[in-house]
């Protein structure tokens, strides 16, 4: 067990939950947020993924660790492309699926994750080209520190048991989330476990991190209009309701 990599997971386990929830938490709390400090949160957002990696290769590199031990390989080509576009589609109906639900649920719509939808997802152009680095930006760097690095060490860790390293993976991917809530832990967790089970298939973060992008991009084009949409509805049912009331 390498003193390092012990640090970079207890940072992981720690401290990155602890940051997003405090830094979640003020954005919930405060006022609605402008196109500036989107951009800003964009921009720190991408300095922290890369430094983070940055950190992990070369932590990696110091103990001779190899590149095809951390996902970044594709040993087979064909497995990894097919498998690519099944997980991305599989992801991508999820995401309708659940935005769509608030249309016929909108008091969802004032729950902890839209309401943060409408915080930190993009809202007018410029906006979304810079949230498109962001998703491209966590997406590599996400898979590459929870599947490539975190899933590696406990799988060496346990004795090269695969399962170890992907319930480890999993469950450190589901703490970072923790500024989602129960409900959004639950279903990262979820996730995390499929995309770890993918990389461990195919000996490749490709899948995984093309599922990412495509579901991080989803959520950030298409929730603010799904949210702002579901708070008309119910705005419109309340006043259909308050009017019926004063009918009868």
């Amino acid at each position: 067990m390498h003193w390092d990599f012990a640090l970079i997971l207890i940072f992981f386990a720690a401290a990155v939950p602890w940051l997003g929830r405090r830094r979640i938490r003020r954005l919930i709390q405060g006022p609605p947020t402008t196109t500036g400090e989107r951009l800003t949160l964009y921009a720190s957002t991408v300095a922290f993924q890369w430094i983070a990696v940055a950190v992990v290769l070369w932590r990696t590199r110091a103990h001779h660790v190899r590149s095809s031990a951390l996902g970044l390989y594709v040993p087979r080509v064909e497995l990894a492309v097919i498998v690519a576009i099944l997980l991305a589609a599989l992801i991508f109906v999820n995401q309708i699926v659940s935005l769509r639900r608030l249309a016929t649920h909108p008091k969802e719509a004032h729950g902890l994750l839209p309401q943060l939808a409408l915080r930190i997802f993009p809202q007018r152009g410029v906006e979304r080209l810079a949230f498109l680095a962001v998703v491209a930006t966590v997406a590599f760097c996400e898979e590459l520190i929870y599947r490539g690095f975190v899933q590696r060490v406990f799988q060496d860790w346990s004795g090269g048991i695969v399962v170890a390293g992907i319930v480890g993976s999993a469950f450190l991917f589901s703490v970072a989330h923790w500024y989602q809530g129960r409900r959004g832990m639950a279903s990262t967790l979820v996730v995390g476990a499929l995309f770890s089970i993918v990389r461990a298939w195919t000996g490749s973060l490709v899948p995984s991190i093309v599922a990412h992008f495509v579901a991080d991009l989803t959520a950030g084009f298409l929730a603010p209009s799904r949210v702002h949409q579901a708070l008309s509805i119910e705005t419109k049912t309340l006043t259909l309701d308050d009017q019926a009331n004063k009918i009868g």
